[in-house]
């Protein structure tokens, strides 16, 4: 049997460490928990778990701290959590199984990792991450920020899923976009997958034009994964959106097609892009295009609403607006399987209810 050390990096963390630690601390071996400033609780909650609490000097680069972390483990494994992550019940036991049927020469696991949720509490984003990596074979964790171990050796692809729930928050958060721009100031030289997450954060904070300038670097430099590639042709398409820039916007989604087969989402998008031009019946090809694609790989971020929820809604809406009441009500309830209670159902139904009732065609 493998023996796990989790090693997690925390920041007052008092309203939910305990919540993370207790889902997960009766399936591992060693608790590593690594201080980075808090000036709250957190050492004092995280001590009653483990005697293994140190500090570290925040120097605004969280691979540092999560090397730093993963050097005082002692187990065969090393495992990490942020505190804002939920182990379910069910990984947990899955957990336990894989510990007893692992083979020792495995070098790394992936799990899934839910990230965001609708709701009614359904996972709408979901990626694969390295969760274990054998510690004999001193892995390290690269990047400052949106930091990671790239996949190498041999890989074992679990079906254990992780829940990141974090709290509600009215703040924006600018500590990622921060530490790229100190970098940026500083000359520094950024690799591929640092174009990409800065282009990322500049568009999440609404920096659309120096966002597109990077997702084009990236996407002009030929070295980024296949995922990476169509997530920032998309990206890149809705910021030239924002600035008003439709065919710039239409040419980046057709982009996407080069790299591998068509995604829902991007066939969404071209939805999108018809729907604005007023063009629904084009429109309605590319969302009735998405129901219909099969899902690709699952490393990269899995949008699930792309390919099922919003193409039903969508083609609800075109079938409204080229006069096919009774066909937009085929589509909204096939919408309605994903999110019954979601309002544009309930407003749809309402809508198309009297508009055929009007026609003298049933709705049922």
């Amino acid at each position: 049997m493998i023996t796990i050390s989790l090693c997690m990096i925390v920041k007052n963390e008092e309203m939910i460490l305990s919540r993370c630690l207790d889902s997960i601390k009766d399936a591992v071996d060693e608790i590593v928990i690594v201080d980075t400033g808090s000036s709250d609780r957190t050492k004092e909650i995280a001590a009653t778990y483990t005697d293994k609490v140190f500090s570290f000097a925040w120097i605004q680069d969280f691979s540092a701290a999560r090397n730093f972390a993963y050097s005082k483990a002692t187990m065969d494994y090393q495992m990490w959590l942020d505190a804002d992550d939920v182990f379910p019940e069910d990984s947990r036991k899955k957990l336990l199984v894989l510990k007893e049927t692992l083979p020792q020469d495995v070098d790394m696991v992936t799990m899934r990792y839910h990230t965001h949720f609708d709701e009614q509490g359904n996972p709408i984003l979901t990626s694969t991450r390295e969760r274990l990596t054998r510690r004999k074979k001193g892995f390290r964790w690269l990047d400052p920020v949106h930091e990671c171990i790239p996949l190498s050796g041999k890989i074992f692809y679990s079906d254990i899923t992780i829940w990141h729930k974090k709290p509600p928050s009215t703040e924006v958060s600018t500590r990622n976009l921060n530490i790229y721009q100190a970098l940026e100031e500083s000359g520094h030289t950024f690799t591929p997958r640092q174009q990409y997450y800065f282009a990322r954060e500049l568009k999440d904070h609404g920096n659309f034009e120096r966002s597109a300038k990077y997702f084009q670097a990236f996407l002009d430099g030929g070295l980024g994964w296949i995922e990476d590639n169509i997530s920032s042709c998309l990206n890149l398409a809705r910021c030239h959106q924002a600035l008003g820039q439709e065919e710039a916007c239409l040419s980046s989604l057709l982009r996407s097609f080069r790299y591998d087969a068509p995604r829902p989402e991007a066939c969404c998008e071209l939805g999108y892009y018809n729907t604005r031009q007023g063009n629904y019946a084009a429109a309605l090809s590319w969302f009735l295009t998405a129901i219909t694609l099969p899902k690709f790989s699952e490393l990269g971020f899995v949008l699930s609403d792309y390919g099922e929820f919003i193409p039903n809604i969508e083609a609800c809406v075109c079938c409204y607006a080229l006069g096919d009441y009774q066909r937009a009500w085929d589509y909204n309830e096939q919408a309605a399987q994903y999110k019954p209670n979601h309002p544009a159902i309930v407003q749809n139904r309402r809508v198309l209810r009297e508009k055929l009732d009007s026609h003298s065609i049933s709705a049922v």
